[in-house]
């Protein structure tokens, strides 16, 4: 017998959806789900701002562009997006982090950032 178990978020509740428009996570399910071979971690659900946009494309990951052959249309201020926990990190550190949905962050983001940390980042529901 196989049971799936449901992923939880960082509060301890069970993950919720971070956006099916545009599509996101790292198993395009619209939500912020990992797997072994997911070496960027895609787990903080977060909300781009143009600030962050910019300063992942300075930082080699333009998030912006479309690249229609992966079916992606680009990134607007705004979206929902499942970040890599280490390039979330990073942007806090440099000031430009965006807000996070809590709800929707998985709680594998908790092995590399504090829950003190996400909080302070929280968007309002």
């Amino acid at each position: 017998m196989t049971s799936k178990t449901q992923s939880l978020n960082v509060l301890g509740t069970p993950l919720e959806n971070c956006s099916c428009d545009p599509m996101t996570g790292y198993l395009r399910d619209g939500f912020c789900n990992t797997t072994p071979d997911d070496v960027g971690t895609h787990v903080v659900c977060a909300i781009v701002t143009q600030e962050f946009l910019e300063y992942s494309a300075s930082k080699g990951n333009d998030l912006m562009r479309p690249i229609p052959q992966w079916n992606f249309p680009g990134l607007q201020p705004g979206d929902k997006w499942c970040l890599c926990v280490s390039r979330w990190k990073q942007a806090e550190k440099a000031n430009v982090a965006p807000l996070v949905d809590l709800n929707a962050t998985h709680a594998l983001a908790l092995k590399y950032v504090s829950l003190d940390l996400l909080q302070q980042y929280a968007a309002v529901s």
